[in-house]
């Protein structure tokens, strides 16, 4: 008796402390408190990413009488390996996630299995109802619901929220027991991003582009619409694309943003650069003329334009029309390689565009210091260095918009969780050549698109439209050497009142390679729906009359 009596006051008056706590352990469980993740939109509302209602399935292992027979009969409706289940049943622990994020449906058979120890939890699932309209802007989630590309990678601190807690006492069966020491925090919600897209013109322009690629049998494809005044981007597309709610199926370089990240050396796009610092430098006028031989010497290398020809005496409207290189590079002389360098800098190229992107490149400028005398015919025509498809289509907008670079933009704004709406700061703006310099280089692009020009095939019925074909040979780095060729058009419209600039970039064509031929159609297409789509009317401006060749 005296013993027994001991081992009872050891029991409950001195140990009794201890063995509370511990069995206060045993039954307090904590519970993650998801919070919603914030929706990704278009312009004008149209959901691209958001949350869904989902299931977590969980499992109380000390419930669990057969973890083989349990296992077997989830395997099947959770889409899971049977062995695997039963090291996840199998155990002390009394909580332990089995699956995640699978549909209340599914959870419903589950539940109907009445299988001792398994549970669920509340949580949400990542979907994209628009499919991969706007993949490559959008980006996708991994399996932990972070962040893994593109805004959703981006803007993963916005978007995600803030979780909160649940912490409570739970009974034998898994119920909560109503105790004084539950305590739970209230998760705080993501907001919402709404881009500058417009959904309409992004599919138009992710179709369009698909089918050239397809039809060119190119490697790789951009199309670029951006607003010049503002420098919101409408329309983000790149080919191949991929699905967002399967990203692991696609090729790692089709998941990420080939307008942003992907650099190229534009070739005779660049030229407008060119032509507009010798216009504001003013060493020439659109009538300049300018005699163009078949070859030209320059640091002991031999230049040529695509197409041979004999002396020709081209205005300097003619070399932008004819896209002539040997033109560009007597065009450059006359500024010389510092004063190009500056206005290749001031016009973004070797420089951050301000969006922010993951996986952005600032493209490649080195200092004149650095160039041969090779080097600086080079980059009077667009080679020797490169850019991205937003830096290129950013070049022609600050001419579009009156010699004013807009940093260009894809966050319109954010929404709280109580529908406010924020807008994005206002982008910066830089003044890189004058409004009559502009203008000039403007009437002069015109003449691009007639028929005496590069890309007849831009032009569209009752607007005025002006652009540049660029065909630029095309660095390999599978053999750090030149191989096959970059064609490109960029354009805006209408010309004399610009409201759309458009790029279109086709990497490594094999069903031909000029930009007149296969970035043109393509900007047409692009333009026409997009600016019946925004209503824009046209001016019914008359393209002016431009000469090409001396008189």
């Amino acid at each position: 008796m005296s013993l027994f009596i001991g081992r009872l006051l050891q029991l409950q008056a001195v140990e009794a402390p201890g063995y509370a706590a511990r069995a206060e352990a045993g039954r307090l469980r904590t519970v993650e408190l998801l919070a919603t993740r914030g929706e990704i939109t278009d312009i004008n509302g149209t959901v691209l990413a958001t949350s869904v209602a989902a299931k977590n399935v969980t499992v109380d292992q000390t419930l669990v009488k057969d973890p083989a027979s349990e296992a077997m009969a989830l395997a099947p409706v959770l889409n899971i390996d049977a062995a695997t289940l039963v090291q996840k049943l199998t155990g002390t622990k009394r909580y332990t996630v089995v699956a995640k994020q699978i549909t209340p449906q599914t959870w419903g058979q589950v539940k109907a299995l009445k299988l001792p120890g398994i549970f669920s939890e509340n949580t949400t699932a990542r979907v994209y109802p628009a499919g991969d309209l706007a993949a490559n802007v959008v980006g996708f989630v991994n399996g932990e619901g972070l962040g893994a590309g593109g805004l959703e990678l981006g803007e993963q601190s916005i978007l995600a929220g803030q979780n909160g807690s649940d912490i409570y006492e739970a009974g034998a069966g898994g119920s909560e027991i109503p105790t004084d020491t539950s305590v739970q925090h209230n998760p705080v919600d993501g907001i919402t991003i709404r881009t500058t897209i417009n959904s309409d013109i992004q599919w138009e322009a992710q179709q369009t582009l698909e089918a050239e690629v397809k039809a060119s049998n190119a490697d790789s494809g951009t199309v670029v619409v951006m607003d010049p005044r503002t420098g919101a981007i409408l329309a983000l597309a790149s080919a191949p694309t991929f699905d967002p709610s399967d990203p692991g199926a696609a090729p790692i370089a089709d998941r990420g943003n080939r307008a942003v990240s992907d650099i190229y050396e534009p070739g005779s796009t660049s030229k407008v650069m060119t032509a507009a610092a010798a216009i504001q430098e003013g060493t020439l006028t659109p009538n300049s003329v300018i005699t163009v031989p078949n070859t030209l010497m320059r640091g002991g290398r031999l230049f040529h334009d695509d197409v041979s020809h004999g002396l020709e005496h081209l205005t300097l409207t003619g070399v932008l029309a004819k896209s002539s290189n040997l033109g560009a590079i007597q065009v450059a002389e006359t500024i010389g390689r510092d004063k190009l360098y500056g206005y290749l800098k001031g016009f973004g190229i070797g420089q951050p565009t301000g969006l922010d992107f993951p996986g952005e490149s600032h493209g490649i400028l080195s200092p004149p210091s650095k160039w041969s005398d090779a080097q600086f015919a080079t980059v009077s025509f667009g080679q020797g260095l490169s850019l991205t498809a937003v830096q290129a289509t950013s070049v022609y907008a600050t001419i579009a918009n009156g010699g004013v670079r807009v940093q260009p933009s894809l966050i319109a704004g954010t929404v709280a969780p109580d529908g406010t709406f924020t807008s994005s700061p206002a982008p910066t703006q830089v003044r890189v050549v004058s409004a009559q310099t502009a203008a000039t280089v403007r009437d002069m692009l015109e003449s691009v698109v007639s028929d005496q020009g590069t890309a007849p095939l831009a032009r569209i019925p009752g607007y005025t439209v002006a652009g540049k074909t660029g065909t630029a040979n095309r660095v390999d780095d599978s053999c750090s050497c030149y191989r096959g060729y970059t064609a490109s058009f960029i354009g805006f419209a209408p010309a004399d009142a610009p409201r759309l600039v458009i790029s279109v970039t086709l990497q490594n064509p094999k069903n031909g390679h000029f930009g007149g031929r296969l970035g043109a159609p393509v900007f047409r297409q692009v333009m026409a729906f997009s600016l019946q789509t925004l209503g824009i009317p046209p001016t019914g401006g008359v393209p002016p009359k431009m000469r090409l060749v001396a008189p």
